[in-house]
């Protein structure tokens, strides 16, 4: 398909605001077309992502326990061909969940009725089913799907072999009643870019994306809170509570 240059659209753009100089407009309408390269870059890295063939059938159907006790991992497609789990941080050993895992699926809480019009959603953690259920009161989150993976077979396959309490996000698809693994981020640390806090491509939390459009952006040294306060973290929270932004 050949699409019409960049800069081209950008100038198309009719907006203006009260005010503003020309230097500015100018200046916004060439950062104008810079985003219009990255929307298409975004839907074709997309594209590609779709065009993955599928990858490694799972070893076994898992055993998780949701609130009315064990069930299957195959069981949680429903009636669905594709389901997303993520895998939070709140294992057992933590006092409180990650906060900056459960800022993204806070954001996650409010996109979950939707999605799951789509695709299946669950949310993982190695603690007690009860301690989960108990949290997810706690913060108010009617949507999202909290089961324990309590003997941690699923967390040792897709997420951390020596079964550390890490993040994990994981795509499955089920084709022809068998179930595949399709895609997972695997952008790690080492692979950030100079001065960089560590993050994939897309960013699955959106607070980040909305920093992103303020003049201050984002601030490595500042990361979310339980309590909704936020601020920065020391070593020792840092040991307890790795950012994962």
């Amino acid at each position: 398909m050949s699409l019409t240059p960049a800069t081209e659209l950008a100038a198309k753009n009719k907006a203006h605001h009260p005010n503003e100089s020309p230097a500015y407009r100018e200046a916004r309408n060439k950062l104008l077309a810079e985003e219009i390269e990255l929307r298409r870059h975004i839907a074709e890295v997309a594209e590609k992502r779709r065009a993955l063939p599928m990858g490694g059938e799972i070893p076994e159907d898992f055993t998780i326990v949701g609130p009315n006790g064990p069930v299957k991992f195959s069981s949680l497609f429903g009636d669905k061909d594709t389901l997303l789990v993520y895998s939070y941080m709140y294992g057992p050993q933590r006092k409180r969940p990650c906060p900056m895992c459960t800022s993204m699926l806070s954001s996650w809480e409010a996109a979950a009725r939707n999605f799951m019009q789509k695709a299946s959603l669950a949310v993982f953690a190695r603690s007690p089913i009860e301690r989960l259920e108990d949290w997810k009161k706690e913060r108010g989150w009617k949507f999202l799907k909290l089961y324990s993976d309590s003997d941690g077979a699923y967390t040792r396959t897709y997420v951390s072999p020596e079964d550390a309490d890490v993040p994990g996000m994981n795509v499955f698809a089920r084709r022809n009643g068998r179930i595949y693994h399709f895609w997972a981020p695997e952008m790690s640390m080492e692979m950030n870019d100079p001065e960089q806090d560590p993050r994939g491509a897309p960013d699955p939390d959106t607070l980040w994306t909305m920093f992103d459009m303020t003049p201050e952006g984002r601030d490595p040294k500042w990361y979310p809170s339980l309590d909704g306060v936020g601020g920065v973290l020391h070593q020792i929270d840092l040991d307890a509570n790795p950012p994962t932004k």
